[in-house]
């Protein structure tokens, strides 16, 4: 068994074609199906079922699979790390990123690990907290940045700030009067009001709602988006009111825009890059980890 074949069998699963497959590859689909069938014969089971126009994965192909991944991902740690040890400048560092969070942030981040390490390759993968937890565990990404509580416990984390969470209403609702009212307004003022909330899946719908409930209320929940940008924009329109990371907070300048007020508990977030625990952690992500930490320090 080769490392290549490991590599070739994780694309075919991946496309469900063997075309497909084979131009990502950048070979021949014919050695790519040889290479298969060779494989497939060492091992003395099938991978995949070969159909008309897809390819499923067999059983065994399944199991063959989460090994490979794990395989793989060991391998390109070693290769990691063996750069380190031979002082390398060059590397990649996989990120991942809440969509939002992370497009208030990572365009004051990135710049300035550019501008200190303009050899090492950063890709970016943005997605729901919850399927970026199981990326992150997988080894789809090195580092990402979260907000805790996690629920996947197979990974650890540093934490690299403290977001303060503000209570978003329309221009017209009885409370936007005070918006800057000292020592903000209590939870338990909401129990009645119609809640706004992001899908199940982000972290940041389950914070709310378990702010409302250590408040003593389950919220009136009367529609929920995918994007926190629409729910500001709905809050803004008058269909309700919702709770708002502040760094998310949207500027004066922009459209729709909401009336934000404190709330007197001041609850907060804790926002923290993660990483699956034993992982080896290379000299470029621990980089951009302090980079990370000092970039948001500063603001």
């Amino acid at each position: 068994m080769e490392l290549r074949q490991l590599q070739y069998t994780l694309q075919i699963a991946e496309e469900r074609n063997f075309s497909r497959a084979a131009d990502k590859l950048h070979i021949a689909q014919p050695s790519l199906s040889q290479q298969l069938s060779k494989l497939e014969q060492e091992l003395g089971v099938k991978l995949f079922q070969r159909n008309t126009s897809t390819v499923e994965l067999t059983h065994a192909g399944a199991s063959f699979i989460e090994h490979a991944r794990k395989i793989m991902d060991a391998v390109e740690q070693l290769r990691q790390e063996m750069d380190d040890i031979s002082q390398l400048r060059a590397g990649r560092v996989v990120i991942g990123s809440m969509p939002i969070t992370g497009s208030h942030l990572l365009p004051y981040v990135l710049p300035a690990f550019k501008a200190a390490y303009p050899e090492i390759q950063i890709t970016l993968l943005e997605d729901t907290s919850l399927n970026l937890e199981k990326l992150t565990a997988g080894g789809g990404t090195d580092l990402s940045l979260l907000s805790l509580p996690l629920q996947e416990p197979t990974l650890t984390y540093e934490p690299i700030g403290e977001e303060i969470i503000d209570l978003a209403v329309p221009p017209d609702h009885r409370l936007a009067a005070l918006e800057d009212k000292p020592g903000g307004v209590s939870l338990e003022e909401l129990k009645d009001e119609p809640f706004i909330v992001l899908k199940k899946g982000q972290g940041f719908r389950k914070l709310t709602i378990d702010l409302c409930k250590s408040a003593g209320f389950e919220p009136n929940v009367v529609f929920e988006s995918n994007n926190i940008e629409t729910v500001q924009s709905l809050v803004a329109a008058g269909m309700g009111i919702t709770l708002v990371p502040r760094f998310i907070a949207r500027a004066k300048r922009s459209e729709l825009i909401p009336v934000y007020v404190p709330l007197a508990s001041s609850p907060s977030r804790t926002l923290v890059i993660a990483y699956r625990k034993g992982r080896y952690l290379s000299k470029a992500a621990e980089a951009f980890i302090d980079t990370f930490k000092a970039t948001l320090a500063e603001r």
